[in-house]
């Protein structure tokens, strides 16, 4: 995949949004990708705001529904799926979305990278930090955000 024409390129920020510090971090991290004019969909930004109409009124059954609706087609319609793998297990919202852009990828042969960000220590499993499931569809996984950076400004 060429990321050199990367002004066009849409990226989904896939990974955990529940606690103050992960949303913090999300944030700071899509301003920074957007710095290098990615366009960057933040699900908790850019996603069902829950506090904010027509959110707020729906059922929680609806706003599931809408979550979900809206999240698949980002994920289905990105040049650049990033999965922030931090946490004692990555994030199983996170683990789904993966697996909707590895199905779309293989099976349409497509250009879309999938890669991942973690730079969290902590190990799961002996002799790897990740599940096989979760650690084998990426194209690459970054452990430091200075080397995600290298790789989407010099591609």
């Amino acid at each position: 995949m060429n990321l050199k024409n990367k002004t066009a390129m849409k990226i989904y920020f896939a990974g955990p949004l529940f606690s103050v510090a992960e949303q913090n971090f999300n944030k700071e991290l899509a301003e920074k990708l957007e710095l290098l004019e990615y366009d960057v969909f933040l699900p908790q930004r850019d996603g069902a705001e829950l506090e904010k109409a027509p959110f707020i009124d729906m059922t929680a059954i609806e706003r599931n529904r809408t979550i979900f609706s809206i999240d698949r087609e980002q994920v289905l319609t990105c040049d650049i799926f990033l999965f922030v793998l931090d946490g004692r297990v990555p994030d199983e919202g996170a683990c789904f979305e993966l697996g909707m852009a590895y199905t779309q990828k293989y099976l349409s042969g497509s250009s879309k990278q999938i890669i991942g960000l973690h730079t969290d220590i902590r190990a799961s499993f002996i002799d790897s930090k990740l599940n096989s499931m979760i650690e084998v569809p990426f194209d690459e996984i970054f452990s430091s955000q200075k080397d995600l950076f290298e790789f989407l400004s010099l591609k």
